[in-house]
């Protein structure tokens, strides 16, 4: 057992040397983090600057590794933990390294699919089109002629990433032990989310499974083209997808396409992007412009790598189109219950500075007509405020939140003077007919009367187990009253210092009497014994009585 962990200090240690390097130092001496590094702390050097730091962890991120860089990835997601800055180079990141030998993708296709490549194949290019941490990708054609993208996993993926998240958790401990700064997350259950999220793209039919939905979503699409996949080739380890010739987008040369071009293929991405949210509630996580491909004109554009995927349920959809809706109707005073309706929580205490906050938001759009307001860029400036506010916003909208983001970047490179409204103004009507016209509405009171009618069947049931509780008496009622130990402790006082207090009048009293109609018994200075002793005894609770209301500074 010691091993491993010896194991873990040794690549904390050299994980530490990197940030070092890449201008972090003065992070570990600040907590008192040196103990991390071998032999003496080295020097530290005050560099973090805002303008800087984000570069500087993009950088160390990727010299650390794959796992790292998609660690880094998740970060990016997360504005909640890190700042605007940070944010912005994190979404930066790409994950690409080095394939690994054909030999060993050969090995991993053949113990999946069972047969030997020759068999499986009429050609394989043993050179790979594409390589990430957990797998990479390699042209082929199958024995029927169709050219296909064959994704093979990378044989030592899994234990090099469960390595890897070992050494996260590690270091979620360190931080949680020893860095006060993060006390504001829970940086075990963010490696938690990551572990989560990388074991999920261990098993290619995962993928495989979104890349189908995607398909079937946008089939018949004019403009849109999803690869089908070829289930007989895929397995946990191996995924094999129709093969789509064409461009990224990140490989268009402004000088080759023309303006018109490029405006058309950015409104494109983004029409895709509103039908996959606001129609389908299955979107691609990662729009980023290494996948999405341009099919020879700017009016086709395809779709690749499905491991991130995000859902929406109906009534998220309803409820993400009414916030909309409310938004460009004038109404913001709703506009926090519809963000509560989707789960952002706020304290009570700040719901009029929030109210402001969004009436702020509002007058950015004042005077514009339901067409002209386009619903991503409301819901992305809702999320930049919820950022802000440090509000707790539901964990399922943070790839929809990354997937806008990116998505806007993407459309303002390709295209300066990139305008969704001119996208919106269309889309948005159709929105509100699919949503709130005559049919949907009847769908919807159906639905709801069957679920109602459900309800009214089952109250009577209901009533009778709730009747037969009380018979039994199974029926408890627990009362809790915040505060009610702490007052009926100071109540114990207040009582005991009270019978003290007439234990002390009572003996002063009876001491008095005795010593006023007692003439027998012994007497001292003219005073009955007992009497003297009464009134000692009297003196002495008297005197601990008062002491005790000193201390505690309430006369």
């Amino acid at each position: 057992m010691a091993q491993p962990a010896t194991r873990n200090l040794g690549r904390l240690s050299e994980i530490a040397q990197v940030a070092v390097r890449h201008g972090f130092g003065y992070w570990f001496d600040k907590h008192r983090l040196t103990d991390l590094f071998p032999g003496r702390a080295p020097r530290v050097e005050m560099d973090g600057q805002p303008s800087q730091r984000g570069q500087h962890l993009r950088e160390m991120l990727d010299e650390l590794g794959p796992t790292f860089v998609k660690f880094g990835q998740l970060l990016s997601m997360r504005p909640d933990v890190l700042p605007p800055d940070i944010i912005a180079e994190l979404r930066g990141l790409q994950d690409d390294v080095r394939p690994v030998p054909f030999a060993q993708v050969e090995q991993v296709v053949e113990e999946e699919l069972g047969l030997t490549l020759d068999k499986l194949f009429a050609e394989f290019d043993e050179d790979a089109v594409a390589a990430a941490s957990i797998g990479q990708v390699h042209r082929a054609i199958l024995p029927n002629g169709k050219r296909v993208a064959v994704k093979v996993q990378r044989p030592g993926a899994p234990r090099q990433i469960e390595a890897d998240l070992a050494l996260l958790y590690q270091a979620a401990r360190i931080a949680k032990e020893r860095v006060r700064a993060l006390d504001f997350i829970d940086a075990h259950q963010l490696v938690d989310e990551f572990a989560r999220s990388i074991r999920h793209e261990l098993d290619y039919r995962l993928e495989a499974r979104s890349a189908a939905a995607f398909h079937r979503n946008f089939a018949g699409h004019p403009h849109v083209h999803v690869p089908r996949v070829f289930w007989s080739y895929t397995r946990a380890r191996v995924l094999t997808l129709e093969w789509l010739e064409g461009i990224q987008v990140a490989d268009i040369d402004p000088q080759e396409w023309s303006l018109d071009e490029r405006r058309d293929l950015a409104y494109l991405m983004t029409e895709a992007w509103m039908t996959m949210i606001f129609r389908h509630g299955f979107f691609h996580g990662d729009p980023h412009p290494a996948n999405i491909l341009v099919l020879g004109r700017a009016d086709q554009i395809g779709l690749v790598d499905f491991g991130a995927t995000g859902k929406l349920t109906d009534d998220d959809m309803s409820k993400l189109t009414r916030l909309f809706i409310d938004a460009a109707a004038e109404n913001v005073d709703a506009l926090p219950r519809r963000l509560a309706e989707l789960g952002v929580r706020y304290p009570k205490e700040r719901e009029e500075e929030f109210l402001a906050e969004l009436r702020e938001l509002y007058y950015r759009y004042y005077g514009a007509s339901l067409a002209e307001i386009d619903p991503l860029q409301v819901i992305r400036e809702a999320f930049n405020l919820i950022y802000s506010m440090n509000l707790r916003l539901p964990t399922r909208f943070l790839l929809l939140d990354k997937a806008i983001a990116t998505l806007g970047s993407v459309g303002i490179e390709l295209y300066p003077d990139f305008n969704v409204f001119e996208v919106a103004r269309p889309y948005a009507r159709g929105l509100m007919m699919e949503r709130f016209g005559p049919g949907r509405l009847a769908r919807r009171a159906r639905k709801e009367s069957l679920r109602l009618a459900q309800v009214l069947t089952e109250m009577p049931y209901q009533v009778h187990d709730f009747l037969e509780e009380i018979r039994d008496g199974q029926i408890e009622v627990g009362f809790v009253h915040k505060g009610l130990e702490e007052f009926m402790n100071r109540m114990d006082v207040v009582f005991n210092r009270l019978v003290v207090a007439m234990i002390v009048a009572g003996g002063l009293i009876g001491s008095s009497l005795i010593g006023i109609f007692a003439k027998a018994g012994p007497h001292v200075l003219g005073i009955n014994v007992i009497s003297v002793v009464g009134f000692a005894l009297s003196g002495l609770l008297g005197a601990w009585l008062l002491w005790g209301v000193v201390r505690s500074g309430r006369l």
